[in-house]
């Protein structure tokens, strides 16, 4: 099953995939949908007028957002980190989230903007010290992510937060796809972004170091994960910042990022305005 939200005069709504066309199922839960509760509508719902509205992320307010970072091996070896046994866990807040086909922003008070290409897993049910062998059960569905990231923000401090957080960073989308119609936990998915059409990262969600079931056992030791909840999984090597020169997105530039089974997110990229 493939779910999309849309916005339409400031109303969100869920579409699914059906027979070549997205059924409008309205203003329902998408996380619900994924799960079956609204599988007897899907037939009968009407399709969906794309004329009419515009593309949303899938979950525009999650309740948590928690990115990991340093997951890829490759990457840590690119960055200046030496590779942590326990997952490098940080917040993304909702109002750095866009979705498929908006600008990605770059800020007036910098220019360090770079791409990282992620799998994203999305809670589909609750729990609190979820064992390893259950923990993809708590899965509703995948999709994809760029963690758009100001570098010089982000090494203000130890924390990365604010430079993780600008408004109009978080690519996320182009929609949903069930968690029984990937390989479990997304495992041996290629993930691949492309800056202007040209490969900047590929490789494959097996590269992962903490797999989601390891991130979603590990992350409920802690936090209680509800359904709505989006885990960001990492960027494998390649970004604009370990290049020379550096590779940072400008005004002009087109993102992609590509994961196999899942879809393509992509972004145009515009600086923010006076």
């Amino acid at each position: 099953m493939r779910v999309a939200s849309y916005d339409r005069n400031g109303t969100t709504g869920v579409a699914v995939e059906r027979d070549g066309d997205w059924a409008d199922l309205g203003a329902v839960d998408l996380v619900e949908v994924l799960s079956g509760a609204h599988a007897d509508k899907v037939k009968d719902a009407p399709a969906l007028d794309e004329t009419a509205v515009q593309a949303a992320p899938p979950l525009a307010r999650p309740g948590k957002i928690i990115c990991v970072g340093l997951n890829y091996a490759d990457h840590t070896s690119e960055s200046p980190y030496e590779q942590p046994d326990y997952p490098t866990l940080f917040p993304r807040f909702t109002t750095s989230l866009i979705a498929n086909g908006a600008p990605i922003i770059r800020p007036r008070v910098s220019q360090d903007l770079d791409y990282e290409g992620e799998l994203v897993a999305i809670i589909g049910k609750r729990g609190r010290h979820i064992a390893k062998d259950r923990a993809l059960d708590h899965v509703a569905g995948y999709s994809i992510f760029n963690d758009g990231s100001l570098r010089d923000y982000q090494f203000k401090s130890p924390q990365w937060t604010v430079g993780k957080n600008f408004d109009g960073t978080g690519a996320f989308g182009p929609h949903v796809v069930s968690a029984d119609e990937l390989p479990a936990g997304a495992k041996g998915l290629r993930i691949q972004t492309r800056l202007n059409g040209e490969i900047v990262q590929d490789a494959n969600t097996d590269d992962m170091i903490h797999s989601v079931e390891d991130l979603i056992s590990i992350i409920s030791e802690a936090i209680t994960l509800e359904p709505g909840d989006v885990i960001v999984t990492g960027t494998p090597s390649g970004i604009g910042m370990a290049r020379e020169p550096k590779l940072y997105m400008k005004p002009g530039d087109v993102v992609e990022v590509e994961i196999e089974g899942i879809g393509t997110l992509t972004n145009p990229v515009e600086d923010e305005a006076a």
